[in-house]
This record gives C-alpha cells, structure tokens and sequence, in this order.
C-alpha cells in the first residue's frame, strides 16, 4: 500500500475559527476525515501532521524519505516566503502537490508567488476542502496508484 504524508503548516489549525469567509468554517479535523475517507477508497495509506513552526515541517519532510511516496502540502503563508521548505521538498525527491483553500491569486499580491511551485508536481487553490481531495487524487495518480 503506498502511503502519503499529508503536511498542513501554519495556522491551519485554526480552520473553521480563522478568516471564515476567506476559508470557510469546516475545521482541519473536517479535512482529515475527508482525506483519509478518500486515501481509504484508494487504496493509499496517510501520515498527517500539522505544524505553526519551519522547522518542525522540514524535519517532517526529511523523516518522510524512504516512507511515503509522495506529499500532499499546505504550507500555508510559508508557501510564499520560506526557502527552507522547497530544499527539503527537493531533498527528498519524493512528488508533492500543493494545496490551498483559498484562491491565492485573488489575494494579496505577496501571495501571488509560491517557493514551490515549480518543484511539485502541481498546486490546486481556491477549492476550499476539496483543493485537498483534488490534491490526494492527482497526487495518487502520479505515484501510479488506479483512481
């Protein structure tokens, strides 16, 4: 069975308390029941975790190498201004696909750029709880798993 290692960064532990009209009210609890209902149907085992703090996210992705086959990622802000995250990510060598809930090009300008956009295998945004279902399928389908 592969597995995925699901990684929400900072602030997404505050789903369904923070900014509800830009990110809705489900809650993160909400998105991993929706995930794993998903990665069962697909046969792919998930890791998640969720982290406020950089350098518990690269330690994660390091720890990640040689177990899972692919990363499913919400950096959240730190997709906009953290280096540190893209090395890792490209440390490893295992595909990741991006995830955001809201539409980061209808947002602030600063948002506009992802580190890690260029080295994942793509990055869905604006589909609130479902960029993260759209993520796992593309994401299961590139690791070669039968959707």
């Amino acid at each position: 069975m592969s597995s995925i290692l699901v990684l929400h960064g900072p602030n997404l532990n505050m789903l369904g308390l923070r900014e509800p009209g830009i990110y809705g009210t489900f809650t993160i609890e909400d998105v991993n029941r929706k995930i794993e209902s998903l990665a069962k149907q697909l046969g792919i085992s998930l890791s998640v975790f969720q982290s406020n703090h950089e350098g518990v996210i690269v330690d994660a992705i390091h720890e990640a190498f040689d177990r899972h086959a692919g990363i499913l990622i919400n950096a959240g802000a730190y997709s906009h201004t953290i280096v540190a995250i893209r090395d890792a990510i490209l440390a490893v060598g295992i595909p990741a696909v991006e995830v955001h809930i809201s539409n980061v090009y209808k947002r602030d300008k600063f948002r506009h750029h992802s580190y890690l956009a260029d080295i994942v295998v793509g990055q869905i945004s604006g589909f609130g709880i479902e960029s993260y279902t759209l993520g796992l399928r593309v994401l299961a389908s590139h690791i070669g798993k039968a959707l």
